[in-house]
């Protein structure tokens, strides 16, 4: 096998490269639009404000009890899936 995949990075390596193509001549400059510059309006931006301690604990709360219900249902999934696989294999063994 690691013959074969020497041989073929041998073969690879004879093909002509991209460089040997014909030079493409250059065409004329594309003819843009004039420049004009635009203006920019400065504003200053509020300052980062921490939040609440209760809004922080709600956060805590809420992805607590979100990461629980994706936890149970994702193990309910896999339980299933374990017990159909058991019976079914069980069956086969009986028969």
């Amino acid at each position: 096998m690691a013959g074969l995949a020497v041989l073929a990075l041998v073969f690879a390596g004879w093909r002509k490269n991209a460089r040997a193509a014909a030079r493409v001549p250059r065409r004329e400059p594309i003819v843009r639009r004039k420049w004009i510059p635009v203006g920019i309006a400065e504003t200053t931006a509020p300052l980062y404000k921490r939040p609440s301690p209760l809004r922080r604990l709600w956060a805590v709360v809420a992805s607590s009890g979100i990461a629980l219900v994706i936890g149970a249902v994702v193990a309910i999934t896999i339980a299933f899936g374990t017990a159909y696989v058991v019976i079914t294999l069980t069956d086969l063994l009986k028969q």
